[in-house]
């Protein structure tokens, strides 16, 4: 079984690094709406949309932010919640057991 967390610190560090994994997400979100409008711009500017070319990178770097998206906020069907976290504490086990018989 693998143990609860045990100090605030060790909280406090957990929910700072969630944070900072929000800030990032937050700040290729809004790049990516920033761009996004700058280049449906000017290729309108272009050739008024006779080709919309700009969606191409749109909808690649969408696809980038879904995923982003889905990492920071934890919703990642094939891994689960807490995943990472279950593993770290796995192999920290594993490596703590190892050293005791050697």
């Amino acid at each position: 079984m693998i143990p609860p967390i045990q100090n605030e610190t060790e909280k406090y560090y957990l929910a700072k690094k969630r944070v900072e994994e929000e800030k990032a997400f937050y700040q290729n979100l809004i790049s990516y709406l920033i761009f996004t409008f700058l280049f449906g711009g000017f290729n309108y500017y272009v050739n008024q949309w006779d080709y919309p070319w700009f969606l191409w990178g749109a909808l690649g770097w969408g696809i980038g932010v879904a995923f982003h998206a889905m990492k920071t906020f934890q919703i990642l069907p094939f891994l689960g919640k807490d995943w990472e976290q279950r593993k770290i504490r796995e192999y920290m086990e594993q490596e703590q057991n190892t050293n005791l018989w050697e």
